[in-house]
């Protein structure tokens, strides 16, 4: 059970400073490989092994999972002790967790819907990466239309019997299970009935994962494809036809619209001050680039941006700031924090004038390319979850109150 008592201003105190303390300690040194941006990258096992490493210590240490239940492997903590191990890894820019679908996605829905006897088998496991999830939303040809789900799941006995195909299964060549959204009743009457919610294995046989190659030369995504795979019907999550309510959970989970995420960061930090020190020693007509008044203007308006960021992070947590529209800022933050993250790369990229054109490997590229790599992946995070425009299409429904249009 959580703790029920609010602790005091000094034990909080005092807890950061233990956990600034382990951090300092404990982060692994710098490997002598490249680490990918974010969970969607990861591409080598010895990337996927250090990773893994990483997140082992930091569940062992106590900090991930704080506010999880004991009984299911979590600290039974108060959502205030995770957050400032949260903000002091980003203070740090300390490595992000590998099993991120796991944790962030998986793991609160099986909290929320799950059966007592689903979570003493996947939390524990989940938590220290003993056990690898991915996500099996998407498919090929519906776009960014999920209920359109063409993956079907037929009872037979005690199992389900799966064929389709998923795509952007990322981790999916190293996932030991997969939140799963398949078709079990056809003739429901609408595309958003008859869809079940299943915690699949896809370690077997009967699932092929085919590595797809970003425009990064990365290899993260899979698809994903399910030929007569059996699960068994303990796997589902929740009850038959309650897939479509559970994804949405789920998605409200990846958006963070919803807490409950079991704590680490998502993907490697940038800053604004990295910006300002790259302007610092890039030219523009000769001159330090930071002289430049247009870049000058646009640094102060990205620190202002990100400072907005950072303390809506805080708001969000104090109910008395957030009385007239309470689940805005949850809402609002995947979109605000994609899309920022999109533009401070391309002006990071705009800043190194002809160098922009180099990439990772070439020894005249400015930071050996990364601002490069982070520009072209943060694309991706404008469209995983869904895209910016479905974003923005809730904000205005549910925040605003606009008609559907």
């Amino acid at each position: 059970m959580s703790e029920t008592v609010e602790p005091s201003v000094a034990e909080l105190e005092a807890f950061r400073e233990e956990a600034r303390r382990w951090l300092d300690e404990n982060t692994p040194p710098k490997p002598d490989f490249k680490l990918p941006d974010s969970f969607l990258e990861v591409s080598s096992e010895e990337q996927f092994e250090h990773l893994r490493a990483w997140q082992r210590s930091v569940y062992d240490a106590g900090y991930l999972g704080m506010t999880w239940p004991s009984e299911f492997g979590g600290g039974g903590r108060q959502q205030i002790y995770q957050s400032i191990v949260n903000e002091e890894m980003a203070d740090r820019n300390r490595p992000f967790m590998l099993n991120i679908v796991g944790l962030m996605w998986a793991g609160p829905v099986i909290l929320k819907f799950g059966t007592q006897e689903q979570k003493k088998r996947y939390l524990a496991p989940l938590l220290r990466a003993d056990e690898i999830w991915c996500q099996g939303f998407s498919e090929p040809e519906n776009g960014s239309d999920l209920a359109n789900v063409q993956t079907t799941a037929v009872r037979d006995g005690g199992d389900y019997v799966i064929n389709g195909t998923k795509i952007w299964t990322s981790l999916g060549t190293q996932a030991h299970h997969m939140i799963l959204l398949a078709r079990t009743d056809p003739n429901a009457g609408s595309k958003y009935r008859g869809l079940t919610f299943f915690l699949a294995p896809v370690d077997g046989p009967d699932v092929e994962k085919r590595p797809i190659r970003k425009m990064t030369g990365e290899y993260g995504f899979n698809e994903t494809h399910f030929r007569n795979a059996r699960v068994p019907a303990s796997c589902v999550l929740g009850e038959e036809g309650q897939g479509w309510a559970i994804a949405m959970a789920t998605l409200a989970f990846e958006r963070y619209a919803e807490g409950g995420q079991a704590g680490g960061l998502d993907m490697v930090q940038l800053r604004v001050a990295e910006l300002v020190e790259m302007a610092r020693e890039c030219r523009r007509d000769g001159r330090p680039a930071i002289e430049d008044p247009i870049v000058r203007e646009e640094l102060v308006r990205l620190s202002v941006e990100e400072r907005a960021i950072d303390m809506n992070d805080i708001r969000r947590n104090l109910p008395r700031l957030c009385r007239e529209r309470p689940d805005a800022i949850g809402l609002m933050r995947k979109l605000v924090t994609s899309e920022f993250r999109r533009r401070m790369s391309r002006f990071a990229v705009s800043l190194q004038g002809e160098a922009a054109k180099l990439y990772i490997g070439d020894p005249a590229a400015v930071e050996d390319g990364d601002w490069q790599r982070h520009y072209m992946n943060a694309y991706s995070v404008t469209i995983g979850g869904g895209t910016s425009q479905i974003q923005m299409n809730i904000l205005g429904e549910r925040v605003l109150g606009l008609d559907k249009g």
